[in-house]
């Protein structure tokens, strides 16, 4: 099978080049003003203060957001601590922050920040009171636990070899105190193994858990101050992490079984079972006044569940719009909860008990979030968000993923306020392959079963044009993929495609950048029978010049270091071949996730723009 397009994946290439300043000329006349008339808009929505992290300290809360132009730490309803911008000025670089802890006292902040977009960072610890950098240590390091006496913290080795002569990469766990530093732990872990640590609520254990990849998990506690006493007490082939330590007793978020989430607690040689798997997954638990308080996933998005300690459901929460929450941080007496919805950037929660918001930032506008289904091929019922703001002129903005166990819950999209605003619907669809509905769920879109997940996106997308909506289809990354095999098959399911970031060519992908680590989801195209299932629905291998397509704008980033652009490329050119009303924009500036916030502001305003201009024709 000859690739006439192969030339495309040397993004040096003069006709590469050439292609990209056309094509971008011609994407920018086809959207004219529109734009630019957008931008504002989009711009005022995608630079609304975000939270990013937040802790409780005996001195208040401490939060970290993210502005229009820097981010910030400061003391919530109080005074800033750390400034992106003030940091930039001091080292005369472009600053990140990305993370931090304090002690429970609230005496000490701990810090990170790489510098000019290097992963590489540095970590500070400060003296909240006086602003005096006690330590600066290089690169960053994270799991930054305090003691009265000094701290732990782990090291990522990315060159050279561990004190105890393992080659990089790998991570140790070290003590630093007025001696100085030493190794405690993760002797002999090789490549590819992570150590989380944290405290147990009460001051008095270490839980650390050592994991290997996504589905290997060993935990192990002891004595919080004396690193030779800690012992391996539960281990697991699947996810797994510590809850916290109650009256000796560990309690255990796990995935065995049907990979749902169950809580056990283990003491000594004893596991008990104490909140069983439910219909659907349990993704995250804390211990709060002693009791478990914990996220549950129904149909895509979450509620809240509280149980006593001994598994009995004693209440149940939800909220007025779906949304996703995970908390921040508990100190045993409450905890902190982030809530995001399509229309709220965030809500903070306190719990101690009682549920209330401490801090917030929502788009007023009338919106309105429904929940529907749609019946996919095989029987299966497909869920799906739509939302509305105060008129629905029939016109909808379908996003979808389906892939590599990630779920998909409300959240934030700037550039969608805009869209509602001016009278259009967004929809989300929770196809297989996610892991909305556990591991199964997740299994059912892999490999040779991927054609469930364009099966699902069709009915949906079937079942809007059926209601009389014109209908938008987006995706990016394998999402991208959703949405150009979705094309090949069923065009006359959209009215518009929106392929960001693709995955197309399902021959070459693993050849491509980091393209060989999704071969477990994928499957081998050097595999005879992986090859078989691959091309049956290849989108590059499946353009059909007797099909009608829908007008498809193609987008993609010549800097973009995880999907290559030439997917993006080949495609356009193979569909340009059938005269397809297809259109290509190619960020030229920056790698996706570096990109400035103007550059992806931007991007997303060219997205609305083609949307409206192709749905209101």
């Amino acid at each position: 099978m000859e690739d006439p397009y192969v030339w495309m994946e040397n993004l040096e290439d003069e006709r590469v080049l050439k292609l990209v300043e056309e094509e971008n000329k011609r994407f920018r006349e086809f959207i004219g003003k529109l734009s630019d008339e957008l931008f504002p808009e989009v711009w005022k929505y995608y630079s609304m203060p975000t939270l990013t992290g937040a802790r409780l300290t005996d001195k208040g809360v401490i939060a970290m957001f993210k502005e229009k132009d820097r981010q910030i730490i400061r003391w919530l309803g109080g005074e800033v601590i750390v400034d992106s911008k003030a940091l930039e000025r001091e080292l005369g670089d472009e600053v990140l922050l990305q993370g931090f802890t304090a002690d429970k006292e609230g005496k000490y902040l701990a810090y990170s920040f790489s510098i000019g977009g290097a992963d590489e960072g540095i970590t500070r610890i400060v003296d909240i009171e006086t602003g005096e950098i006690i330590d600066e240590i290089k690169p960053s390091v994270w799991n930054i636990t305090f003691l009265e006496n000094g701290y732990y913290f782990s090291r990522f080795y990315r060159h050279g070899e561990t004190p105890d002569g393992v080659k990089a990469p790998a991570v140790r766990l070290f003590w630093k105190d007025e001696s100085g530093e030493r190794m405690v732990f993760g002797e002999g872990l090789g490549s590819g193994y992570f150590i989380s640590l944290r405290k147990s609520t009460d001051g008095r254990w270490a839980m650390l858990t050592v994991t290997f990849g996504w589905n290997r998990a060993d935990i192990y506690i002891g004595p919080v101050e004396k690193p030779e006493l800690w012992r391996k007490v539960y281990s697991a082939e699947v996810p797994a992490g510590p809850i916290d330590v109650v009256n000796g007793k560990l309690y255990v978020l796990t995935r065995e079984g049907k990979g749902l989430g169950k809580v056990i607690a283990i003491e000594g040689e004893n596991v008990t079972e104490v909140v069983p798997e439910g219909e659907f997954p349990l993704e995250w638990a804390v211990v709060v006044d002693g009791k478990i308080l914990a996220g549950r996933l129904v149909h895509a998005s979450h509620r809240l569940e509280v149980y006593s300690l001994d598994g009995e459901k004693l209440d149940g929460m939800t909220f007025d719009l779906p949304g996703s929450v995970y908390p921040l941080h508990t100190d045993g007496k409450k905890a902190l909860l982030k809530y995001e919805s399509f229309t709220v950037p965030y809500r903070l929660y306190e719990f101690d008990g009682e549920l209330r918001i401490i801090e917030k930032q929502e788009i007023e506008g009338g919106f309105t979030v429904e929940e529907d289904f749609a019946v996919s091929g095989d029987g299966t019922r497909i869920h799906y968000f739509h939302v509305r703001g105060k008129e629905d002129k029939k016109r909808v903005w379908v996003f979808g993923y389906g892939g590599f166990n990630i779920s998909l819950t409300p959240r934030f999209f700037p550039q969608v306020i805009p869209f509602l605003k001016r009278g259009g619907t967004f929809a989300m669809a929770n196809l297989r392959g996610g892991s909305e509905y556990g591991e199964e769920w997740h299994r059912a879109g892999m490999r040779e079963n991927k054609q469930n997940v364009f099966d699902d996106f069709i009915a949906v997308l079937g079942k809007l044009k059926a209601e009389g909506y014109r209908v938008a289809a987006w995706g990016r990354s394998n999402g991208g993929l959703l949405v150009s095999a979705t094309l090949t098959q069923r065009p006359d399911v959209m009215d518009a495609a929106i392929i960001g970031y693709p995955v197309i060519d399902m021959m070459r992908f693993h050849k491509l950048y980091i393209g060989s680590v999704w071969v477990p989801e994928y499957g081998n195209p050097d595999d005879p029978k992986d090859r078989e299932f691959l091309l049956k629905y290849s989108p590059y291998h499946n353009i059909d010049p007797d099909k009608s397509y829908p007008p498809t704008l193609i987008y993609t980033g010549l800097h973009d270091d995880r999907v290559h652009p030439a997917h993006a490329l080949k495609f356009f050119a193979r569909m340009k071949e059938v005269d397809a009303p297809v259109y290509l924009r190619v960020e030229t500036k920056s790698g996706h996730m570096g990109a400035s916030p103007k550059t992806r502001a931007r991007e997303l305003a060219d997205l609305v723009a083609f949307v409206v201009r192709v749905l209101w024709p």
